[in-house]
């Protein structure tokens, strides 16, 4: 089998199997943006590829971008209730305890941009993994930390899912 037909292939069955594209979707963000798993889980030329999928699947682009939206909003939140609750202690966790100056780097990160931290925080890979985290164990209050965390995550969904998108309509059509 050649590329095109391999292309051809992976494009017919992810459009057999559209309706589980936001839950694939939203499974990737989660991971990629949850603390301590992101580490070990760079999903994020994934996630790019999929936008080219799910254009050349003829899947609608908002149910895809909702799906990446909602997966990265609830790992957020999540690594933000573990700061909370765990406070430093979560530093000592693997693999997070391996990669301390990720968390010191990350420090500075949001000591230095407050909550923009967490806006901004999304779109830079390994401060992904750990702002959330900080924001709860620096005790950010949760409102704010929610509101640059929903923003962040439609805005970063889209980023990821539209080139790819975008360029599928010309490849395909």
């Amino acid at each position: 089998m050649n590329l095109d037909g391999l292309t051809h292939s992976v494009i017919d069955f992810v459009r057999d199997h559209r309706e589980y594209a936001p839950i694939i979707v939203g499974l990737l963000t989660f991971g990629e943006s949850l603390a301590f798993v992101s580490l070990l889980l760079p999903a994020t030329s994934i996630i790019i590829g999929i936008g080219f999928m799910i254009a050349a699947a003829e899947i609608p682009f908002w149910e895809a971008w909702l799906g990446a939206a909602v997966g990265a909003t609830l790992s957020n939140w999540i690594s933000f209730t573990i700061g909370r609750h765990y406070k430093t202690a979560a530093y000592g966790v693997w693999p997070l305890s391996r990669n301390q100056h990720l968390i010191a780097r990350g420090e500075r990160f949001f000591q230095r941009f407050g909550p923009w931290a967490v806006f901004l925080g999304r779109f830079f890979g390994p401060t992904r993994a750990v702002i959330p985290l900080i924001s709860g164990i620096f005790l950010m209050p949760p409102v704010l930390f929610q509101a640059a965390n929903l923003a962040s995550a439609f805005v970063w969904a889209f980023v990821l899912l539209a080139p790819g998108a975008g360029l599928a309509r010309y490849v395909f059509w």
